[in-house]
């Protein structure tokens, strides 16, 4: 059982020492005390290893672990040498420096020792609750004990009385393996053997000696290592030792109830120590205790209040994450940083009030705000963090502000927290009176600043996102309306010229049919135009068109404009998937286009034929043409035209459905020599002459 108790108390030194050596490495930035320290450390971690393998196969104290020992023994002597400076200077200072005498006599006595352990080497040099064999060991030991406690004597008495605060932990840690090492050995030597009891409980003695050492490296910037032990780890540390106290003086005063309760005394331990487990969970998962716990470690262990990579990156993640709306994770992003349950944001409207957007964890309120109010005009002028409790204490600090009524009700209000951007208020955060008592300082108050630039422009990029959003609605009315007034204009044109033409040909009867014809098509046009502004979500289904029989109604359509529109078909019927309407309309205006850019003595030729799996319209005209330049920036842009009266809509929107159903739409032009265009559609299927699919 002893030996098992040895094994684990060594392991545990072994880790500890460990532990701190890799921290001292992996941090270590070229500066030679903390390349000693390290040293010192990671010997200390061998010695501890080799004692502990050596408990597990053998009881004897062998020369293996003495030559660790005095291993060890040198590397904490040699740091504390360095420390203190092994070198003496003449009072003329002309003369170099020399090694000191003592120093000297100390590498004397470790070589010496070292030597003999070397010469004695063995696989038993003496055992513990044995008699002891060779004395030589133990008087070493004991004597390089006296010399450490020596050198941490005098480095602490040469350490002016106003850096001592840096090296007192690490004086005590070293000091103490050293004291503790000359008990041992002064034991062994009085009674003759080792006492096991006190050489078991060394290992974990030089366990606890890790965190002094470790504290004082983190001090000192001269053996600085970087050591930067997080919040983190002292908190949930903190919070684990304070559970284990508490457990173990719960299960002595159970013990103590058992012993004390004659034959109530088990039921009373089991229900004490119930009720302690019960209590115990309770405290864990308080808010208020571990906010408390986490102000008590800021602003004892650490200069500033804040790990601020790890508070930022937490602060982001709150404005960033998807749950929830964005108004409440601002409340609960500024609540984190100062250990606040609650709170509640406004935001100024268009109409200038800042009104209740979100509260968080508090009583709703209507209550609104002038953009003209002291308050208001304080915070943006000042872009101070208001703190109501010093308001009400001293209220000329903050004059010539006035605080609403309706604030001072709100229950344990406590800071402001204006929401500046480009010098403007915006808004501003209402958070309630944390769960530890927290003093406003420039460090909060910076803190807070920042993270209210950052939560605003959270805030501004909603903003601008529903913005868009809207803009993007009114976007797509506006050019749905664009493409109505622009079906409308060429209605009106078709009717404008019926009418002029009515006084001259109302008697020919081919033209009272080709105007009631005219007329239906209007007619039919308005109501599918009125139908789809009553319903917008309402769309044509697609239909299998047939290409021969849709152009032919188109040409027969634009028959009473000059010059007429020439059809040559294809000799089989080609068939394509389209809106008919949208696809008419879409060929329509390009014939439209053709026949108002040609003369009346020119031609316009629509001519349909077929390459590989595609149907190709070609619209061809002997007008005056297009120039390169106007095709290449404005021909298939909107509001863009040639015409006095034109939009400039209809080759945009032609283009645009084309596309969308998988087609192409293409020209060729040339200036007072006409233009073609080219309709490219993907074909559903070839009949025969007879129709058959």
């Amino acid at each position: 059982m002893w030996t098992n108790i040895a094994t684990i108390s060594y392991s545990a030194a072994a880790v500890a020492f460990l532990f701190l050596s890799i921290l001292l490495l992996t941090n270590w930035r070229g500066r030679l005390y903390g390349m000693i320290l390290a040293i010192a450390c990671i010997m200390s971690a061998l010695w501890a290893t080799v004692t502990a393998i050596n408990t597990v196969w053998s009881y004897s104290y062998t020369s293996l672990v003495i030559i660790m020992e005095i291993l060890r023994n040198a590397s904490w002597s040699a740091f504390l040498i360095v420390l203190i400076g092994p070198f003496q200077t003449k009072s003329d200072n002309l003369s170099p420096p020399r090694f000191r005498p003592s120093i000297l006599f100390i590498a004397l006595v470790y070589l010496f020792f070292i030597g003999h352990a070397i010469y004695t080497f063995q696989d038993d040099s003496f055992a513990p609750g044995i008699s002891i064999t060779n004395l030589t060991g133990i008087m070493g030991c004991m004597m390089m004990a006296i010399i450490g406690i020596i050198l941490v004597e005098q480095f602490y008495r040469n350490t002016l009385p106003e850096k001592r605060w840096g090296i007192k932990f690490i004086s005590l840690g070293i000091g103490a393996i050293f004291i503790y090492d000359f008990y041992l050995f002064s034991d062994a030597l009085l009674f003759r053997h080792i006492n096991f009891d006190i050489w078991a409980t060394r290992g974990f003695i030089n366990a606890f000696i890790v965190p002094l050492i470790a504290i004082s490296a983190a001090r000192n910037p001269k053996w600085a290592v970087g050591i930067a032990v997080s919040r983190q780890v002292i908190f949930y540390t903190a919070a684990s030792f304070g559970t284990a106290i508490y457990l173990l003086v719960m299960a002595g005063a159970g013990y103590y109830l058992r012993f004390t309760g004659d034959k109530w005394g088990p039921i009373l331990q089991v229900s004490f120590l119930f009720g302690a487990v019960i209590l115990l969970i309770g405290i864990l998962f308080s808010g208020t205790i571990r906010s408390w716990l986490k102000v008590f470690i800021s602003k004892h262990f650490y200069s500033y209040n804040y790990d601020y990579r790890e508070e930022w990156l937490r602060f982001t993640h709150t404005l960033s994450e998807e749950k929830g709306e964005l108004k409440e994770r601002v409340i609960q992003s500024f609540a984190q940083l100062v250990e606040s349950p609650g709170g509640g944001l406004w935001l100024k409207q268009d109409t200038g009030l800042f009104i209740p957007a979100q509260q968080w964890n508090i009583p709703h309120t209507k209550e609104t705000v002038e953009q003209n109010n002291p308050l208001c005009v304080f915070m943006e002028q000042k872009d101070w963090i208001i703190d109501l409790n010093e308001y009400r204490a001293n209220p000329s600090i903050y004059a010539p502000m006035a605080i609403p009524e309706w604030l001072q009700k709100i229950s344990d209000a406590w800071f402001v927290i204006p929401l500046i951007q480009h010098g403007k208020l915006f808004g501003f955060v209402v958070l309630i009176k944390p769960r530890s008592k927290i003093k406003l300082n420039w460090e909060i108050r910076d803190l807070l600043k920042v993270a209210g630039n950052q939560a605003m422009s959270h805030l501004a990029q909603e903003e601008a996102s529903q913005a868009l959003m809207v803009a993007r609605q009114f976007e797509s009315f506006n050019r749905m309306s664009t493409f109505v007034v622009h079906d409308l204009k060429n209605l009106i044109f078709q009717l404008s010229l019926l009418l002029s033409n009515a006084e001259k040909h109302k008697n020919n009867p081919a033209f009272q049919d080709d105007m009631i014809q005219t007329v239906n098509l209007s007619i039919g046009k308005m109501k599918r135009l009125l139908e789809k502004l009553s319903n917008s979500h309402s769309l044509d289904k697609p239909d299998n068109i047939f290409l021969n029989q849709l152009l032919q109604e188109i040409v027969e359509s634009k028959s009473i404009f000059e010059p007429r529109p020439v059809f040559i078909p294809h000799p089989t019927e080609l068939i394509i998937s389209a809106e008919k309407t949208r696809i008419k309309r879409v060929i329509s205006h390009i014939v439209q286009n053709a026949i108002e850019a040609t003369p009346k003595d020119g031609t316009v030729k629509i001519c349909l034929f077929q390459k590989n799996n595609e149907a190709v319209i070609e619209i061809q005209d002997t007008g005056h043409g297009m120039s390169e330049k106007f095709v290449q920036e404005k021909l298939f842009k909107p509001f863009e035209s040639t015409k006095s009266a034109g939009m400039g809509i209809g080759v945009f929107e032609s283009k645009e459905y084309i596309q969308e159903i998988g087609g192409k739409l293409e020209v060729s032009t040339q200036e007072s020599a006409g233009t073609t265009f080219y309709i490219t559609l993907n074909l559903l299927s070839v009949t025969a002459e007879n129709g058959s699919i």
